[in-house]
């Protein structure tokens, strides 16, 4: 579903600022595997999500996603194979428009602009029969304005909208981090319910390393701008946060995986 071969993206290159951000980096990634993203920042995470997603263009290398060189197309040309969430719930919807606008705007991602009524009766139908399968309450609060719903329920909206129409593939970028441990651990539920239920083909960055180990069935840790552990399902899951750490360390010729953002449980 995705080949990423020989990816390279270096910033400020040439100056003293200079920094590479991909190093030659090389992923096969199958339809409906469920990978998670570990790393300390500088890693690389959000630079390969960027990559993946069109937001920012590889200086060499070459990317597919289901059969289709994609390499030189934009975020926008890509809207309608990928969906994204991000770690700010602000950030995946318009906060100034109704729980339908947003849904309408997502139910045409990828689709040719044409002139026609933004919703329906038909459309509002199918909004509310996928908006119960949050169970946030949603579906009787179609006129209600984005911009007034809880962050948890923004976040819940966020993920079905990325997923309304089935993409490619599907990034999560953090998309529990900016909140409280009841409401991320809603989403988490909801993620592997829609996940499973679509067998969406996934890919998700988080410095959780429960979350890492227990979602999904495939694990890469970066460093440095490229991937120096690829943990597949069989092993992980017999592997405790510290095995992680330990794993790292031994990946890395001794040196300490330091970062205080992560959470070990």
């Amino acid at each position: 579903m995705l080949n990423i071969a020989g990816v390279h993206k270096v910033f400020n290159a040439g100056t003293v600022n200079e920094k590479i951000a991909l190093n030659n980096v090389r992923l096969q990634v199958k339809s409906g595997e469920f990978i998670t993203v570990i790393g300390s920042n500088g890693a690389g995470k959000s630079t390969l999500m960027n990559i993946i997603s069109g937001g920012m263009l590889p200086d060499t290398g070459s990317i597919s996603i289901d059969g289709k060189d994609v390499t030189r197309w934009g975020e926008h040309q890509r809207a309608g194979l990928i969906g994204r969430v991000f770690q700010d719930p602000m950030a995946g919807t318009a906060p100034n428009m109704t729980i339908e606008e947003n849904l309408a705007i997502a139910l045409a991602r990828g689709e040719k602009r044409k002139l026609s009524f933004g919703v329906n009766n038909q459309k509002r139908e199918l909004f509310r029969e996928q908006l119960k399968l949050l169970d946030q309450g949603l579906e009787n609060r179609l006129k209600t304005k984005v911009g007034f719903l809880s962050g948890g329920q923004r976040q819940a909206l966020s993920l079905l909208m990325a997923t309304f129409t089935e993409p490619k593939i599907l990034l999560l970028d953090e998309h529990t981090a900016a909140l409280d441990p009841k409401r991320a651990q809603l989403i988490v539920d909801l993620t592997e319910k829609i996940v499973e239920r679509h067998k969406l083909t996934t890919i998700m960055v988080t410095h959780n390393m429960d979350q890492a180990l227990n979602m999904g069935n495939r694990l890469l840790m970066l460093h440095d701008g490229g991937i120096i552990l690829d943990i597949p399902d069989e092993k992980k899951r017999t592997m405790k946060p510290q095995d992680l750490l330990k794993a790292f360390e031994t990946a890395r010729g001794g040196e300490t995986f330091s970062e205080d953002r992560f959470l070990l449980t």
